[in-house]
């Protein structure tokens, strides 16, 4: 393989691991998400239940 090769081999690694790396987190942000809707209607629904006796 010559430089150039490498240099190529190398930028598509890198490409590969920046997509693997997004993907990741848009994954870890959407749990994150979902774990925060289901927090907020929990607490909510305490309040509302708290309120409305």
């Amino acid at each position: 393989m010559s430089a150039s090769d490498d240099k190529q081999r190398d930028r598509k690694i890198a490409e590969n691991e920046a997509e693997r790396q997004m993907i990741g987190a848009v994954r870890v942000s959407t749990w994150a998400i979902a774990i925060t809707i289901i927090v907020v209607a929990i607490a909510a629904g305490i309040v509302w239940a708290w309120l409305s006796r």
